[in-house]
């Protein structure tokens, strides 16, 4: 092959290039395989089946048409290839190869106490993700959320008005909860020596139910749009209260802010850190506020991680939110009135956050 430049680059980068810009175009089928094993029930298949399943046992069981076996193995062989199964070759079966689950797949099952199912389903719904088409309309609108542009009205507007959505987007918001409840269960400390804690955007208290099981004698309250707790019933340190975060939430030692300022603009953000300082400095108190989100740190985290985080950015810049560096968190704090801060690690790629008035 020849090693003439073209462009000033040689035919090796050239097709490495190409090869970059095709994993982009095609990359929407990597999202539309996941929801087609989630449709497909197939995580719950292989874990019902209690061993790793053939390719002709599971094809039985979704009473495919022989004409597409071989597409159903096509599938299931790049979604091995990217870490949703395992491929094994059985002996005993003839050397036909077999299906297991591997620990992201095991997230996908229903029922399971940690399934993000809900969330595939939510986030792939063609209503949500039908709306990413409209990008280029979108940024020469200059006060329009993405789904101001796609579906006439702001995002949090369409949920208030599409109940079955807004179903859907609560099922998924309580599961990525449950993940966030795994962390949750070794920050004994953050919690420790709180009377009170309200738990803002709460959605259907998944997080506040392991806080209160932990701390018995915390009284904890759910605070969310009245169109998601008005029908929830609490216990004897759990209720749930309806209201606006941009109004008054209510007094407590400490206020959780789990996944919320992300969907915010920063001066959003600084109204609602004032209602949660204006909440925990009632009757003279100083307690503290808890946020949990992600802060960018591109010199510190591995590259998958950053590549999370900004691609997370894109995504909540289409709700005119954003996920934010350190000193674009600490700028917010200062500017609600803040007097000072402390991060630490959470998840893979969120932080616990907490700030004192």
């Amino acid at each position: 092959m020849s090693n003439s430049l073209i462009n000033g680059h040689n035919p090796r980068e050239i097709f490495q290039a190409q090869a970059l810009l095709y994993k982009h175009i095609f990359a929407f089928i990597d999202s539309m395989c996941l929801k087609w094993t989630v449709e497909m029930n197939i995580p719950n298949i292989i874990h019902n089946h209690n061993k790793p399943i053939t390719l002709s046992n599971l094809v039985s069981i979704l009473q495919v048409p022989s004409s597409k076996i071989g597409n159903v193995q096509r599938l299931m062989r790049y979604l091995a290839h990217n870490g949703f199964f395992e491929i094994i070759t059985n002996q005993e079966e003839e050397n036909e190869e077999s299906y297991a689950l591997t620990v992201a797949s095991k997230l996908l099952v229903k029922g399971s106490d940690l399934c993000l199912a809900p969330m595939v389903e939510c986030v792939l719904d063609p209503t949500l993700s039908g709306s990413y088409h409209q990008l280029k309309k979108w940024i020469y609108e200059e006060d329009l959320t993405l789904f101001g542009v796609t579906l006439g009205s702001g995002f949090w507007d369409f949920l208030n008005k599409n109940p079955e959505y807004n179903k859907s987007f609560n099922e998924a918001m309580a599961s990525d909860s449950k993940m966030i409840n795994l962390a949750l269960r070794d920050c004994n400390l953050v919690f420790e020596g709180l009377e009170s804690m309200v738990d803002v955007g709460g959605g259907t208290g998944t997080t506040a139910k392991i806080i209160c099981d932990t701390f018995p004698k915390l009284k904890c309250v759910v605070f969310d749009r009245p169109q998601v707790v008005d029908n929830l019933c609490g216990s004897n340190n759990l209720s749930y209260v309806g209201g606006d975060m941009f109004s008054s939430v209510p007094n407590a030692d400490a206020v959780l802010l789990k996944w919320i300022l992300h969907n915010w603009t920063d001066k959003d953000c600084i109204r609602i850190l004032e209602k949660c300082k204006e909440a925990v400095t009632s009757n003279g108190k100083k307690g503290k506020v808890i946020v949990i989100d992600m802060v960018i740190n591109e010199k510190k985290d591995e590259n998958q991680i950053t590549q999370i985080k900004l691609l997370m950015d894109v995504n909540m810049a289409c709700l005119n939110g954003k996920e934010r560096n350190e000193k674009e968190w600490k700028k917010l704090f200062i500017e609600a009135g803040f007097q000072d801060y402390k991060i630490s690690p959470l998840t893979g790629f969120l932080s616990l956050m907490e700030i004192y008035p």
